[in-house]
């Protein structure tokens, strides 16, 4: 395995962070380094590594030699020894997202499992402390119909045949992390987002801020009538860090999200802050029947139909009562979103 060149050496300060590329992955590494933690990430390629190594220690403020990237893939056993050798923690943020259905369900589900297994067996091979994996509320919402708020006792059924690709890969993948990490007496907690929001650090933006990007360029002439549980990636991150180190948390899932906002809720969030995009932002919404008949044809429609008119409420209550964990408005989050869309020209 090589590593892009730094002057970075392992030891009790130094945090794996797995997929350091991603979105969410590149606010816990500008978090960490402000903390005063090294950071090795992993990629899966170093082709761009340069480039992301000067963007998130200057978005931290950091020396860049507090930042090591290395090369290890979630499909292969190559480079993750090396990649976990002493470091006192792992943030497993890597795993496959994608903006339309697979061809196979396998695509995800292999990858996603596979991936995670990996990293576990590597940090348990080094002694490290505590595995903190990012998990999704995919995992959590779909095994019953919604009523009283999710919380983390529940969780996704991977046998429902109704159950998207991507929600049954996040199921599978931390199951699978529970059980090995039972098997082989691990410390883990995971972080179980909804759907991530906020500021991106570059014009690379992460696949869960389209939706506000889509909204803005007027690409929805009438939206679905779906929503999501809410939160900022910023937010995000720092419960990663609450996880990694908090007394409580080791053996605990926590809920990562606010309040549910249908599309049209974040339409209306961005009319109120961005005026000037009134005429673009859609009012109307489309009724049922038409969805599903756009889904015969549209694979990013299809994957939503799950849901479709449902209201999946979740409490975040364990992690504010174990962490301090105390996330941000969710119309200032959609606001923001939209500002550092803006301010990288993808609007």
């Amino acid at each position: 395995m090589t590593a892009f060149p730094s002057d970075t050496s392992a030891g009790p300060d130094t945090v794996l962070l797995t997929g350091i590329g991603g979105f969410v992955a590149g606010h816990v590494a500008v978090q960490l380094l402000q903390q005063g933690w090294r950071v090795r990430g992993t990629v899966r390629s170093l082709k761009d590594a340069p480039a992301l190594r000067a963007l998130l220690c200057k978005a931290a403020g950091r020396d860049p030699a507090m930042l090591e990237i290395v090369v290890a893939d979630l499909m292969s056993d190559t480079g993750w020894d090396v990649a976990a050798r002493g470091c006192r923690y792992v943030i497993h943020t890597a795993s496959p997202f994608p903006d339309k259905l697979p061809e196979r369900e396998e695509d995800l589900t292999v990858p996603a499992t596979e991936g995670t297994l990996r990293v576990l067996a590597a940090a348990r091979r080094a002694g490290v402390r505590r595995v903190v994996v990012t998990s999704s509320l995919a995992a959590v919402c779909y095994g019953r119909d919604p009523g009283a708020p999710y919380t983390e006792a529940d969780w996704s059924d991977p046998d429902d045949p109704q159950l998207p690709p991507y929600y049954k890969s996040k199921t599978l993948a931390e199951r699978a992390a529970w059980r090995y990490a039972r098997e082989h007496g691990m410390e883990l907690a995971t972080v179980n987002p909804g759907i991530i929001l906020g500021p991106v650090l570059s014009a690379r933006a992460g696949t869960s801020v389209d939706v506000v990007r889509k909204l803005l360029a007027g690409a929805y002439p009438a939206m679905p009538d779906i929503g999501f549980a809410v939160v900022d990636v910023r937010d995000v991150a720092d419960l990663h860090l609450r996880a990694m180190t908090g007394e409580q948390a080791a053996g605990r899932r926590f809920i990562a999200a606010g309040r549910f906002m249908r599309l049209a809720d974040m339409a209306q969030a961005l009319r109120e802050a961005m005026p000037q995009y009134a005429g673009k932002l859609p009012r109307r919404v489309m009724p049922h029947w038409l969805t599903r008949l756009l889904a015969r044809f549209m694979s990013d429609v299809r994957s939503v139909l799950v849901d479709l008119g449902m209201e999946r409420t979740v409490s975040h209550e364990q992690a504010r009562r174990l962490l301090g964990w105390v996330p941000r408005g969710e119309a200032a989050t959609v606001r923001d979103t939209a500002d550092s869309l803006r301010g990288f020209g993808l609007v």
